[in-house]
């Protein structure tokens, strides 16, 4: 039974009144299981100065509309996706992330290239920002001028319908970002608050002087002090101190604003109605600013995300929200909810620990720290799913918790520096050729760029055993991604082995930014000879292959089914993960170092192994050493089952 007001639900009755009898009924069960997270939230957010029922009848309203338009197949998606809540969790999730021109060129481009993505194993395909930005300098597409409008050299919005269609009948979901903290200062937004009109004002945090910006500015960090000192820019048309925390020419909203809240609800259904089936929420820990704290990770964050779900919910249950919040574990798990958030935010977030922590262990060739990292790391809850990943589009920030350091015997900041100068090729004996990317001579702080084959060594390698051997790291990295569960994710080119680009300076506006030397074009050429395996490309594209393949069968990777890190009589070159599952045991094992590492025996009576297999590999019995031990191969990875 609905307890939606009456007055509410006569705001809905013009806009399904049209519809046949199943989907009204349809539609009203929704309500009835949504709509106390959608009045929840918008109280907790707004009560205090305005009407809540108000709010939230306005955001119901929204959904029946968008739920009368929606497409007979995307309506069969959503029933499908209600009676498999747990479709992201699946093991035959893969993803692949890209920017749809460097991949293809445009959005027909990567339909036509729907079968090369299955091919790979591909079941959930993120493309970087698409939605149109500004002119010039963009952020890389995160600083939107249209919510309502792809790029126009990538196509037109009927293509971006036209290519969810493609991938889904392929059984690829389409995943798309949605910034959520800031628009570009040519949005209609930002240029009716510059022409004067009161209403689109308030969308935005603009200040006469600045009292309340050296307020705020005493307890915030700068996310790009190179490129972007300070939180706050003058803007002479607005008269005033504007909020911009990643650049001047991206204005942070006021989601304050209940009319904000009602502005991207919309703007979700509209996205959720092309067919888009994932949205990466961008810079959403950013969204709540509060004076005296560093604006992230507000708890208004996450009734923010609440409300906006249970809205999609309702109007259309095949979508899923993922965080894009690169925060301290701690804050980090609160985005797939806990407390009174449970269930209720976030379906997927970063596990962005995990890649910092595969690269430090391949680096320093040791385990522990990794261990004691990952066993602090609080349980993901039981719907939350974790998206795992080698390389992104962004570069490596080398978030190593200086407790966790200590506790090892390190120094954290040392370990950071260690990293970030070995992974630059700056460190006698390391073997990688990545970039530093911002160095801040005050803080010492140093970030990495590059390409997962440059990272692992394959740039340098002069002979054929140093060229195999960064092939192993590849596939090392990758099986740890793969075999940790939730969402693997591949960085596109990386299938490939492909380099940094050397060219990556000489495009317009890309001189200042050398993460775009990990943002190659893909090399169409050079994928020709993926199914050669007599060539770097077609023995890491066979790899990564095999990675998803396997994957597939095993449905102890299930991201229900919590990850144990193991530590007690773990040599220290062996990162070893358990994994307890009602189909049987698993663990996985990994020999960060080049030599050959032993496994006690023990181990795998503990976890109750009769026949035990590495499932990556031939499916031979494993069996112990005359010494109690099995010994893993240097840099091998091992996924073991019963047989």
């Amino acid at each position: 039974m609905s307890f939606v007001p009456d007055a509410v639900l006569s705001r809905l009755a013009p806009v399904l009144e049209p519809l046949d009898p199943f989907r009204r009924e349809e539609f009203q069960l929704r309500i009835d299981r949504w709509w106390p997270d959608v009045l929840g939230g918008v109280k907790r957010l707004y009560a205090a100065s305005h009407d809540p029922e108000e709010i939230a009848g306005g955001l119901l309203e929204a959904a029946a509309r968008a739920y009368a338009e929606r497409d007979p197949e995307l309506l069969a998606l959503d029933r499908g996706r209600l009676l498999t809540p747990d479709w992201l969790q699946q093991p035959d999730r893969v993803g692949y992330a890209c920017y749809a021109d460097r991949f293809a060129q445009n959005l027909r481009g990567v339909g036509r290239h729907a079968d090369y993505l299955a091919e790979l194993g591909v079941t959930y395909l993120h493309l970087m920002p698409l939605l149109r930005p500004r002119d010039g300098d963009n952020d890389g597409g995160y600083a939107v001028a249209d919510y309502r409008q792809v790029r126009p050299d990538l196509g037109s919005i009927g293509d971006l319908r036209d290519l969810a269609t493609v991938l889904r009948r392929r059984g690829i979901s389409l995943v798309m970002d949605l910034v959520l903290n800031h628009v570009a200062r040519e949005h209609e937004w930002a240029t009716r608050a510059k022409a004067g009109e009161s209403r689109y004002r308030d969308y935005f945090y603009i200040y006469p002087d600045r009292t309340e910006p050296d307020a705020f500015e005493a307890t915030l960090p700068e996310v790009f002090p190179d490129f972007a000192p300070g939180n706050f820019t003058w803007d002479e048309d607005v008269s005033g101190w504007v909020w911009t925390t990643f650049n001047s020419w991206q204005w942070d909203v006021n989601w304050a604003n209940p009319q904000v809240l009602a502005e991207y609800a919309d703007i979700i259904l509209f996205l959720s109605n092309l067919g888009v089936e994932v949205l990466r929420l961008d810079a959403i820990a950013f969204t709540w600013k509060r004076l005296g704290t560093n604006c992230q990770n507000q708890p208004e964050v996450h009734d923010l995300t609440q409300v906006l779900r249970a809205i999609t919910r309702i109007a259309a249950p095949a979508v899923a929200f993922k965080a894009e919040a690169i925060v301290g574990p701690q804050d980090l798990i609160q985005y797939l909810g806990t407390g009174t958030h449970v269930g209720k935010v976030s379906d997927l977030a970063y596990h962005n620990s995990l890649m910092v922590q595969a690269w430090s262990m391949l680096a320093a060739g040791d385990t522990v720290l990794t261990r004691r990292a990952m066993r602090a790391l609080p349980p993901a809850p039981t719907g939350g799913t974790w998206i795992t990943y080698v390389r992104c589009h962004d570069d490596i920030g080398w978030a190593i918790d200086d407790r966790d350091a200590a506790a090892v015997g390190l120094n954290g900041f040392w370990h950071r520096r260690f990293l970030a100068d070995w992974y630059a090729g700056d460190v006698a004996g390391s073997w990688a050729r990545g970039l530093v990317f911002q160095f801040n001579e005050e803080t010492g702080d140093k970030r990495t760029s590059g390409m997962t084959a440059s990272l692992v060594g394959l740039e340098a390698a002069e002979s054929q055993g140093e060229k195999d051997t960064a092939l192993a790291r590849i596939f090392l990295l990758h099986a740890i991604s793969f075999g940790w569960g939730g969402i693997p994710v591949i960085w596109s080119g990386d299938e490939l082995a492909m380099l940094d680009d050397a060219n990556w300076a000489r495009e317009p506006g890309h001189a200042g930014d050398n993460r775009w030397a990990h943002r190659p074009r893909l090399d169409w050429t050079l994928a020709r000879q993926r199914s050669d395996l007599r060539t770097e490309t077609g023995k890491v594209f066979a790899g990564l292959s095999h990675l998803a393949a396997v994957r597939r069968t095993l449905p102890q990777l299930h991201a229900s089914a919590d990850p144990e890190v193991l530590d007690e009589g773990i040599d220290r070159g062996i990162f070893a993960v358990a994994r307890r599952h009602a189909s049987g045991p698993m663990l996985g094992l990994y020999n960060v170092t080049q030599d050959w590492r032993p496994v006690p025996w023990s181990i795998f009576e503990e976890m109750a192994f009769t026949t035990p297999v590495n499932a990556l590999g031939n499916r031979h019995s494993i069996t112990s050493g005359d010494d109690g031990y099995v010994w893993i191969a240097p840099l091998s990875a091992w996924w073991v089952v019963e047989a």
